[in-house]
């Protein structure tokens, strides 16, 4: 293979999984780092691969194309949904892919990598089987040209890397070699959040997530908030939609001095992660962010095996509970006070 071949990642969604897809760009940076990498993702994931873009000597992501399938799903009859998707296709087309690297195994996925243009000897590679609790379509195989079997059990960085690895015909790379989200230089950038009324220090709470089931309960949060604000630490309970924000209120009335702040997008929460002294937060993309970012963080598993996502890459991530066995409120505590010494 040419030292310069061109990659196409296709990872599209949730934020949680997006992340867990970085570490492979840096893996393939610095073993090819003349080739040319672009990656396809949902439109509403985009600004977390903006500070890995290509620019000013930084060797990263030569393009982002965005996909904007979940909105384009809600108008499917519209005229301007369709050459949206056509643009998308040509943008997907203007160049042949040497490798294409898909790490979801769903259709819509492999769809993608079926749309693009390939080089004559194109390795299309692609999960031959599912990890356990985690979404799989089989017949996204029929689009690859190599299925790569995966552990049963796999860490979602880890599963990246063996889909990478088989398509270079790599060693895999074990865990020892330590996955990179965000380079220093982007994370000491990052701007300290501006919300009024936020006082520092201040512990973010992510209690939200897409399934009821990963939620720690209400008395739980409270007691570990009334612990932390009697230590002069600020909570703070974000929301995402208006029946994540009642709960947030109701939180936070029963803790003294806790927040509850106005809506922040994803390119925001940058910034809110940032000039928090600790993240507490169950399974769910926002705590994610906070561990890859590096930063002081606790992650709460309630219901979801903690072996499939939790951050192993530092000693300022502290990983409790674990499916159907969520972790105490004194265990939760004992993890935020190691993390704030």
């Amino acid at each position: 293979m040419s030292t310069s071949p061109k990659i196409l990642l296709v990872k599209l969604s949730s934020l949680g999984d997006v992340l867990h897809n970085l570490p492979i760009l840096w893996d393939l940076r610095a073993r090819l780092p003349d080739a040319q990498i672009d990656w396809v993702v949902e439109e509403a994931y985009v600004h977390l691969l903006e500070p890995l873009l290509l620019r000013d000597g930084f060797k990263g992501i030569d393009r982002i194309i965005p996909f904007g399938l979940r909105r384009w799903k809600k108008n499917l009859f519209s005229l301007a949904t369709w050459k949206e998707f056509f643009a998308f296709r040509t943008t997907l087309q203007s160049i042949a892919y040497d490798v294409l690297i898909e790490t979801q195994g769903l259709l819509k996925s492999a769809t993608i990598c079926s749309l693009a243009k390939k080089s004559s000897n194109a390795v299309v590679a692609g999960l031959a089987n599912a990890t356990e609790f985690s979404g799989y379509e089989p017949l996204a195989r029929s689009f690859y040209s190599q299925s790569v079997q995966v552990p049963a059990q796999c860490h979602a960085v880890d599963r990246s890397r063996w889909v990478m690895c088989s398509a270079l015909d790599w060693s895999l790379i074990e865990r020892g070699d330590t996955p990179q989200f965000y380079s220093p230089e982007f994370i000491a950038s990052i701007p300290k959040t501006s919300i009024a009324s936020l006082c520092s220090p201040y512990v973010l709470c992510f209690h939200s997530t897409a399934r009821e089931a990963k939620r720690w309960p209400n008395d739980n949060w409270i007691a570990l908030g009334k612990d932390l604000s009697t230590r002069g630490y600020q909570l703070v309970f974000p929301w995402g939609n208006a029946t994540e924000k009642s709960v947030s209120q109701l939180l936070a009335s029963q803790i003294p001095g806790a927040l509850v702040p106005p809506a922040f997008s994803i390119e925001e929460a940058f910034s809110v992660i940032a000039g928090a002294t600790l993240t507490v937060g169950v399974d769910t993309g926002l705590t994610h962010l906070a561990a890859v970012l590096n930063k002081p963080t606790v992650e709460i598993y309630c219901d979801s095996p903690r072996w499939k996502t939790e951050g192993y890459w530092s000693g300022r991530i502290a990983n409790v509970g674990h499916i159907q066995d969520p972790p105490s409120v004194q265990e939760v505590l004992d993890a935020s006070l190691k993390l704030l010494k």
